[in-house]
């Protein structure tokens, strides 16, 4: 990786992007903002966009025979296609080529068993405000995944936001539950929020206007901060006003918004341990 910012492979290697859906190309937008060449990857996408035909005509090399030895191998499918095209990264398998995947709900046995287990496989859990470069990505390797292959792993999604490494697989679900799903719920409380603003008189445009200003201005502020939210909540709410009236029905012990969420982050969680049955058999 170069300084500055810039993003370099090692010795020089291609790098090969298993889909370019919306995740994958905002991946894509971020390494060439960082200034990776196009000609450094290989697209493999059967439905490219105008905008990576564009970059194709740049030299980006899209739906071209794999490279021999690429640093990276980027597999960016939804779960439900990706029977069907990861074997096409199979001669890639066996240790040359870094397999990074940033797919929902596919565990790494799952690459192991077509790509081989020597293979180093690096599995991340991303979320859409990635799309804007403020997303988060939790990851986490198998065995055969160095220290260097999971830097590696960090500089390519450091393009699109904040990295952290998990110490085990384990709470990939969990992981996936609160912040991969977590933009959703999100985006419901905005809805709701300005849903509520309607209900009590505002006009719709205004509710919404002032509900999706008020959730991301709060995100950064608690982001900016570095607060304990709770200690946020506190500084925002006068006793006896009109924000503690709103808490004690929003905090209600089985029926408020922390219950709710649990309840929610569980069922997410637990959803994704089936997938990941499924998918790993």
């Amino acid at each position: 990786m170069g300084k500055g910012g810039d993003l370099t492979l090692p010795g020089g290697r291609g790098l090969v992007l298993l889909g370019c859906g919306r995740m994958g190309s905002a991946m894509l937008r971020g390494w060439l903002d960082r200034g990776l060449a196009p000609a450094a990857v290989t697209v493999i996408e059967p439905a490219p966009s105008a905008w990576l035909s564009e970059l194709a005509r740049q030299g980006l090399r899209l739906n071209a025979p794999l490279p021999a030895a690429p640093a990276v191998a980027l597999v960016a499918v939804k779960p439900q296609s990706m029977a069907a095209a990861l074997p096409a990264l199979g001669p890639l398998g066996g240790g040359a080529t870094l397999v990074l995947s940033v797919a929902a709900g596919t565990p790494i046995a799952a690459y192991e068993r077509i790509l081989g287990a020597q293979t180093p496989i690096v599995r991340a859990m991303p979320n859409t405000p990635a799309a804007i470069g403020r997303g988060i990505s939790a990851i986490v390797g198998n065995a055969h995944a160095t220290d260097a292959h999971l830097a590696l792993a960090e500089a390519l999604l450091s393009a699109v936001g904040q990295v952290v490494r998990l110490p085990g697989e384990h709470l990939m679900d969990a992981v996936t539950a609160v912040s991969g799903s977590g933009p959703a719920y999100v985006f419901l409380l905005i809805e709701a929020l300005a849903d509520a603003g309607v209900a009590e008189g505002l006009p719709a445009d205004l509710a919404l206007a002032l509900a999706r200003a008020t959730v991301a201005g709060a995100g950064a502020l608690a982001e900016a901060t570095g607060e304990d939210p709770a200690e946020l909540r506190r500084q925002v709410t006068s006793p006896g006003g009109t924000t503690a009236a709103a808490l004690s029905v929003l905090m209600a012990q089985d029926t408020g918004l922390p219950a709710m969420l649990a309840r929610a982050v569980r069922a997410a969680a637990q959803r994704g341990r089936e997938l990941g049955r499924d998918l790993g058999r």
